[in-house]
């Protein structure tokens, strides 16, 4: 039996129009979920969806914000109607609005980056257990950060979201356990993507940031997916509260 197999499995990945979402989405695609790709807007989404099909997958792409409540009760509503059953869910659309130090943060920052890092995670999961609960279990993948643990100078805002995602995780855990879901975090270091672009592109942030990592570089996205993975198949059916940190050893 291939405990990686996802064959009859239904995932849902938010964010999922590029990055690590991206990179989530078509190695969940290649282990036989059957996917829906959520992010704000659909038409970022239509090129994975192509190519998830391409190469013999299922998806389909819907849109909603990630960060609006009234958003997400409209998508759960919309996969009720499709009688959609629901196995795998992995929370990872997220934003970084504000790059300062926290005496310079203002209200409006620290809003949106609540209501998509936090906040939306907390719905979405909500929606999601209820349907896994129906179908007799499940798994959450939540995509924090190694600054939820360590904050980074300059993220004071999105470092203290990422550690209440944390938090979340276990509490979710803790109360879904009995349902069989599990739910787990997952701990990216710093990744290459279009989010994180603002430091993998500078020069002299990569100076200060490169000698923390032991490994001596920052990820690509397809090096989270298999984090994800193990976090959502059978192999990790005894697994649940924990923090997956994958970082190149700048926690260690």
């Amino acid at each position: 039996m291939d405990c990686f197999s996802l064959k009859g499995k239904t995932a849902l990945v938010t964010g999922a129009s590029r990055g690590i979402g991206e990179a989530i989405a078509r190695m969940l695609a290649s282990r036989g979920a059957r996917m829906i790709l959520i992010s704000r807007k659909i038409e970022g989404l239509r090129c994975v969806e192509e190519e998830i099909r391409r190469t013999g997958g299922e998806a389909e792409s819907l849109a909603c914000h990630a960060g609006d409540v009234a958003q997400i009760d409209a998508l759960f509503e919309e996969i009720g109607k499709r009688g959609h059953r629901l196995d795998i869910l992995v929370n990872n659309a997220g934003t970084n609005p504000f790059f300062g130090d926290v005496l310079s943060a203002d209200e409006r920052a620290w809003d949106k980056t609540f209501d998509v890092n936090l906040k939306g995670y907390f719905f979405m999961s909500q929606h999601a257990a209820k349907l896994m609960q129906k179908g007799g279990g499940g798994a959450i993948v939540n995509v924090a950060s190694v600054n939820g643990v360590r904050p980074a100078p300059f993220q004071g805002i999105y470092s203290i979201t990422k550690a209440g995602i944390i938090a979340m995780t276990k509490s979710y855990a803790k109360e879904l356990a009995p349902y069989h879901i599990r739910v787990n975090a997952l701990l990216p270091g710093l990744t290459d993507t279009k989010f994180t672009a603002v430091l993998t592109q500078n020069p002299e942030i990569m100076k200060m940031v490169l000698p923390t990592i032991p490994m001596g570089r920052f990820a690509k996205p397809q090096e989270m997916a298999g984090a994800v993975l193990y976090l959502v198949s059978e192999a990790a059916s005894y697994t649940t509260g924990i923090c997956l940190t994958v970082d190149g050893g700048m926690l260690a």
